[in-house]
């Protein structure tokens, strides 16, 4: 394993629970895929920064994660077991989880293939 990799898998101590972006069911309708539980590593801590879109918003949590995620879809601090099944299958109805405004990921100084990747939510 490489030494960014090594580093954010230590730092990795929290768990969430992460939708996707919505997507299309058979009739249009926008839907989330079921959540699954991440590593992570959460932190509470407000920032403002320039969207995708040039507005400047402000984030709630910066989190560092293991895989790439998706800008729009979903996370909640916490695990599977404190939902329900109904907000397991829509985090619209889960009060704590956050849309992904930001999602970095930052090629490693040594260029070796590695990266970190980055939330702001």
């Amino acid at each position: 394993m490489s030494s960014i990799e090594t580093y954010l898998t230590k730092i990795c101590v929290h768990t969430a629970v992460y939708w996707s972006t919505p997507v299309a069911d058979r009739y249009g309708e926008m839907g989330y895929v079921t959540g699954i539980e991440i590593k992570c590593f959460w932190k509470e801590k407000t920032k403002l920064f320039i969207d995708k879109e040039g507005k400047e918003t402000t984030s709630k949590a910066e989190i560092y994660v293991l895989a790439d995620l998706d800008e729009q879809g979903m996370l909640f601090l916490g695990e599977l077991t404190d939902l329900g099944a109904a907000e397991i299958a829509d985090p619209k109805l889960v009060k704590k989880a956050f849309e992904i405004k930001l999602f970095m990921k930052t090629p490693s100084l040594h260029l070796n293939g590695e990266f970190g990747r980055k939330i702001l939510i």
